[in-house]
């Protein structure tokens, strides 16, 4: 029988070259394979790339530009030597833990690209398997943390946490209230590596360079997917273009010689929750629906192959993580646990009676949030499913030839749902 505890645990070694060169025409890119030297408890150093790829028997390397840039079209792509993720030091790892894997450095580098558009404020976003389970903005880090964690408290655990501002105490007791995998921050407060480091196994990354993650909003990457057959499909990256109320286009539509308008115009909160909730959808897959209120996620459906099935797929997530989030402040346990207890006999039922009678009554904190959606709503069904549970507003690309539908949809709420166009898709696969 196949030890799976052992699987996880062994370290591969990888047959990848030290030096990677790519031609696109005639500009020439260099790329170093990244290792670090690892202090051991016995005193000894091991030289280690990547723990492995995405899964235990895939051997992986991290390749880090050293050497040149690429000019396409009107894009100058990132310079060698502003690293952030490919960059990573042995100094910058505080605590190794376990030293990281592919996974754990993609959730880093994916919440760099959300926390990237909040870096003018505390925020942070709490990443697993590379999509977002909870990500905020605070008055302070601790404030931002919390109610990231709180978004999402059964998802976050194992996950990864970036955030824009360094870990102080007050924020580094909450983090080691979890299990986390990974923290990376500018910085690290004194006192706080104590407090982390109850938590043995966890990665601890200092990455100075979040503090500059706002000169790299407009810069570009190139993006490779390999196929099956060996062939590379290449893209720029996405950019952001919606970062200001400005940047956002009224709901209108023609349909048959019709004019259509959404009737509600959005208020000043709900236009800084379509800018909030349009960054964090930027790191979200698609198709994808996420509903956020006050700058906190409320609910974030990924990755789904419909549009009212992923909206559909966030407001049960909302209705779950609520009854968890509410259970945990009441009674200091998950409410699977709770429901277990009662279904042995050890606990009245009356507890889970009041638990799920809470969440319809606050209809799982979804009234008044900003319904996000990643491209078009292609018919009126998607906009409906937020529209039940109470939503306020609806930020989507736009762009459907029954746009119109969803303008009706809005005006015909009751009370009326503000709605604006994007002119922008943010798919992410």
């Amino acid at each position: 029988m196949t030890d799976l505890k052992k699987m996880y645990s062994t370290l591969l070694g990888d047959s990848f070259p030290m030096e990677m060169t790519i031609s696109f025409g005639g500009q020439t890119l260099v790329y170093r394979k990244k290792t670090w030297k690892i202090p051991m408890t016995d005193g000894t150093v091991e030289e280690r790339g990547l723990r492995y790829g995405e899964n235990p028997d895939q051997e992986a390397a991290l390749y880090e530009l050293v050497n040149g840039n690429l000019v396409l079209g009107n894009c100058t792509f990132i310079e060698p030597g502003n690293g952030l993720v490919s960059a990573i030091t042995v100094e910058d790892m505080l605590q190794v833990g376990k030293h990281p894997g592919k996974i754990n450095l993609t959730d880093v580098d994916n919440g760099l690209n959300i926390i990237k558009y909040l870096i003018d404020r505390p925020a942070a976003a709490i990443l697993k398997h590379n999509n977002p389970c909870g990500a905020a903005i605070g008055t302070n880090l601790a404030d931002a943390y919390n109610r990231a964690n709180r978004c999402d408290r059964i998802a976050a655990f194992g996950g990864a946490v970036i955030t824009s501002r360094p870990i102080d105490r007050e924020t580094a007791e909450l983090m080691a209230d979890n299990y986390l995998e990974v923290v990376c921050a500018p910085d690290f407060e004194e006192g706080t590596m104590a407090i982390l480091a109850r938590r043995k196994n966890l990665r601890v990354i200092r990455m100075a360079g979040i503090s500059r993650l706002a000169a790299y909003e407009q810069h570009r990457f190139v993006d490779f997917k390999s196929l099956i057959d060996g062939g590379i499909i290449v893209q720029q990256s996405a950019v952001n273009s919606i970062r200001q109320a400005s940047d956002l286009k009224p709901a209108t539509a023609t349909y048959k010689g019709a004019a259509y308008a959404c009737e509600r115009q959005p208020t000043a909160r709900e236009i800084e929750d379509m800018l909030f909730g349009w960054a964090i959808e930027h790191g979200v897959t698609s198709n994808s629906v996420i509903y956020v209120k006050d700058g906190c996620t409320v609910a974030i459906g990924a990755g789904e192959q419909d549009r009212v099935g992923v909206a559909e797929i966030a407001v049960h997530k909302a209705y779950a993580k609520y009854a968890d989030i509410t259970c945990f402040d009441a009674h200091g346990l998950p409410y699977v646990d709770m429901v277990a207890e009662i279904g042995r006999g050890q606990r009245d039922k009356a507890d889970q009676e009041a638990i799920d009678a809470k969440v319809r009554a606050d209809r799982a904190g979804l009234p008044g949030s900003v319904m996000i959606s990643d491209a078009f709503f292609p018919f009126r069904d998607a906009a409906e499913v937020g529209i039940r549970e109470g939503i306020s507003a609806i930020l989507q690309a736009g762009g459907s030839i029954r746009d119109f539908e969803s303008i009706q949809a809005c005006n015909e709420a009751k009370p009326q749902v503000a709605m604006m166009f994007t002119g922008q898709r943010s798919f992410k696969h």
